[in-house]
């Protein structure tokens, strides 16, 4: 699912996102929002992949649904996801161990 400012007139996602690729596995932008409706994604903000998790940020609880929600996705185990900054903000980056920034383009649909 993709905001409607961030497809094409198919559906096709256009949101550019910066994805780093270190020695050990990638790292790229999320702006989280909480207590969101349903636990997806909602598109790009600057730079950034823009999620959605139902959970509330209270307790880490939104964070660790980030987690659930990104391994999930990425198909990779939770322990290799890890919030590098911003452990406290919405705005976040998350470093994933394992995986190329190829991987997580063709999993996330993000060209």
């Amino acid at each position: 699912m993709c905001a409607r400012r961030d497809c094409d007139f198919w559906g096709a996602s256009n949101a550019v996102i910066e994805i780093r690729e270190t020695s050990s596995g990638v790292s790229f932008a999320v702006r989280l929002q909480p207590k969101a409706k349903k636990t997806a994604i909602i598109g790009e903000l600057n730079g950034a992949l823009k999620l959605g998790v139902t959970d509330p940020p209270i307790d880490g609880r939104a964070n660790e649904a980030l987690i659930r929600f990104v391994a999930g996705l990425l198909k990779v185990t939770r322990s290799s996801v890890t919030i590098a900054a911003g452990e406290s903000s919405r705005n976040k980056v998350i470093r994933i161990e394992g995986v190329t920034a190829e991987q997580v383009r063709f999993r996330l649909k993000v060209w």
